[in-house]
């Protein structure tokens, strides 16, 4: 993955994250659909097909997404 499009990556994850903890904040998304919406990303990137290095590539990316659940980086908790 080239320099770029790791900011990029990045940069989405944060945005993505503070988008998350807003609507979380105002009310709008409870902390159990959060992390339902988390889930369901990661069981898009287990289940995904293709070349064993893009299978390795979504592995990692779930493998991600599943950190963040588990560190709580996306909801606030006491």
């Amino acid at each position: 993955m080239s320099t770029a499009s790791e900011h990029a990556g990045q940069a989405a994850l944060s945005i993505c994250e503070a988008l998350l903890l807003a609507r979380n904040d105002r009310g709008l998304l409870p902390e159990h659909e959060i992390v339902g919406v988390l889930r369901d990303a990661a069981a898009t990137h287990v289940n995904a097909l293709g070349t064993e290095l893009e299978m390795e590539r979504h592995r990692a990316v779930a493998e991600m997404i599943n950190a963040i659940i588990a560190g709580g980086n996306s909801v606030r908790r006491p």
